[in-house]
């Protein structure tokens, strides 16, 4: 069964590129840059690793975010990256960037989105994984901040396709970001946030109501509320959902626990996506796995949320009609 899952060609929605820097790709650009970690092993880094929540992850993950500094290293970050997930049979990525997190220490806007742009034109070269560049402004820092950033992104903003909304939810609700939204509405952005992982379902409405996003990363809260599920189905919102992260992350304590599976089986399209898989243990093709095992998805099902993979992503008709086509041979030879 492994490798046929393998083989289901699969998009990437909810992927942060700066979590998947693997320890040990950590210590070799700390080196480069002559940065010193706080620790002092692989088997150190990745025993922090047990977190209680999104905030004690995230203050291990701009800790690590530090010793990315030149435009080689967010190519060699978002190189990495699509190295691995071409052996999960990943065929498209949407890749989320936090652009705040880099320029707040001096690091130049064009180092980062020049050298994960590179990496992803080569990556489609070498492994055949189409992309798009989805900018993210951190929702724990003002809205004043993210319109200063959105400033500075704008000369790169052929590169960019859509914009999103990630970091610390609670306390954050996305109304709070709905004058910069509106703007890049204007501009030709697409719009995508994530809300309800830890915060409410009202936070969903207002993502989806006030920020007129697309698709809804992560989302698994909305099964809270009845109206909200029925206009999720009606409209054909897409979820970014992320089942290791949300475990790791105690969204759930176990995943056999986790609103997935009923979410998908009410209708909802739900995608399988890692999020930060360098510290949640685990690429796409594990967490495919892992809902299998855990929450009785079959074959056809994990083949269904593979089209609403490619369905939800920006890609054109013509390259989702492609996909969903190579989809549907993959499970027409497993079936037989």
């Amino acid at each position: 069964m492994l490798e046929e899952l393998r083989k289901i060609p699969k998009a990437e929605l909810h992927i942060h590129i700066e979590g998947s820097l693997e320890p040990e790709l950590l210590f070799s650009i700390a080196e480069r840059n002559k940065i010193e970690l706080p620790y002092k092993s692989i088997d150190e880094v990745r025993q922090l690793y047990q977190f209680h929540n999104l905030q004690s992850f995230l203050d291990i993950y701009y800790q690590a975010t530090n010793v990315l500094k030149l435009k080689k290293d967010f190519y060699e970050l978002t190189y990495s990256y699509l190295e691995r997930v071409h052996r999960d049979g990943v065929c498209h990525v949407e890749i989320f960037f936090d652009p705040q997190s880099h320029t707040s220490r001096g690091v130049l806007f064009s180092d980062v989105i020049e050298g994960i742009h590179e990496a992803l034109e080569q990556g489609k070269k070498d492994f055949n994984i189409s992309y798009f560049i989805i900018m993210s402004f951190l929702r724990h820092l003002s809205e004043e901040d993210a319109l200063e950033i959105l400033e500075q992104s704008l000369p790169y903003k052929h590169l960019i396709k859509a914009v999103g909304l990630d970091s610390s939810e609670q306390g954050n609700p996305p109304s709070k970001f709905k004058t910069v939204f509106s703007k890049c509405k204007d501009l030709g952005f697409l719009t995508v946030a994530h809300a309800g992982e830890e915060g409410p379902p009202e936070y969903i409405w207002e993502a989806l109501n006030l920020l007129n996003v697309s698709r809804i990363d992560h989302g698994v809260r909305s099964i809270e509320d009845k109206k909200l599920i029925e206009q999720i189905i009606e409209n054909k919102i897409p979820l970014t959902v992320c089942p290791l992260s949300n475990i790791k992350l105690k969204v759930y304590e176990d995943l056999k626990q986790h609103h997935i599976k009923e979410l998908f089986d009410l209708g909802v399209r739900v995608t399988i996506n890692s999020d930060d898989p360098a510290y949640f243990g685990g690429y796409i093709l594990e967490n495919y796995i892992q809902c299998k095992n855990s929450l009785g998805f079959t074959f056809k099902d994990l083949c269904k949320i593979s089209k609403y993979s490619i369905e939800a992503s920006f890609l054109s008709q013509v390259e989702k009609d492609r996909l969903l086509t190579e989809i549907d041979e993959v499970e027409s030879s497993y079936l037989i």
